[in-house]
């Protein structure tokens, strides 16, 4: 079975917004996100500003390589990360699809 980390992201346009059940589910598959209204968050910890950058910096490349990019507020041993698939109205595959990833570069 492929999980959500293997997976890319429908292009543009094409991706359509999850049932409340389909939502949850997937929450499920994430290790510490949680629904915030219209989009799914997570704050990741670090020991320190430089930490937090190279993060930064990997997510970024994340978000081009799938071409689905999150709101991301930076602080110095932290970041704030938020996906949802504005052009769908809500919450979508990519966006759980994405934040599989960004755990997945914490695993390395």
């Amino acid at each position: 079975m492929t999980t959500l980390s293997q997976m890319h992201c429908a292009p543009g346009g094409q991706a359509v917004a999850l049932s409340d059940a389909d939502i949850q589910g997937n929450l499920g598959a994430l290790k510490n996100w949680e629904r915030v209204g219209n989009e799914i968050k997570k704050t990741f910890s670090f020991k320190n500003y430089h930490e937090t950058i190279a993060f930064v910096n990997a997510s970024a490349w994340v978000s081009h390589r799938e071409d689905h990019h999150p709101d991301m507020s930076v602080h110095y041993n932290k970041c704030v990360v938020a996906y949802s698939t504005h052009d769908a109205g809500g919450i979508t595959l990519n966006d759980f699809i994405c934040a599989a990833k960004l755990d997945a570069l914490l695993s390395l």
